[in-house]
């Protein structure tokens, strides 16, 4: 079981844009830029219900999440695990994402109708560097 260090979990905790990669179907691999956060031991992100990656997390849960530390290239985390799926709250922690990213206090871009869903990834392997 791989863990997050503080140093790890204090790269995930700015507000870096990650991304995420899932697979699809065929085995392919399908790659997303996304917000991230750290929640306790595991990363989470958001995405809506019928999207690219929720449909492949609910096929096949095996995710990667990483983060570059736009300062210094080799200041990096990636962290592989299976997703866990959370409907419950899903919608307040897009709002804490819009607050982290956009420092606004509400998820700007909800559509009508749309259904959030909390991706929680529970460290398997975790990369870290601490950089140059």
């Amino acid at each position: 079981m791989g863990k997050l260090n503080e140093d790890a979990k204090a790269l995930l905790g700015r507000p870096i844009h990650g991304w995420v990669t899932t697979v699809r179907p065929d085995g392919s691999l399908h790659s997303t830029v996304v917000w991230v956060d750290v929640d306790g031991d595991d990363v989470v992100f958001n995405t809506a219900v019928g999207r690219a990656k929720e449909r492949h997390l609910r096929a096949d849960p095996r995710v990667s999440v990483s983060v570059l530390d736009p300062q210094d290239a080799f200041h990096l985390v990636s962290v592989s695990g299976t997703a866990e799926l959370e409907l419950e709250g899903a919608d307040e922690v897009i709002d804490r994402l819009a607050g982290k990213y956009l420092g606004v206090e509400t998820y700007p871009y909800r559509q009508p109708g749309e259904r959030r869903v909390t991706v929680r990834v529970r460290p398997e392997r975790v990369v870290y560097n601490a950089g140059s």
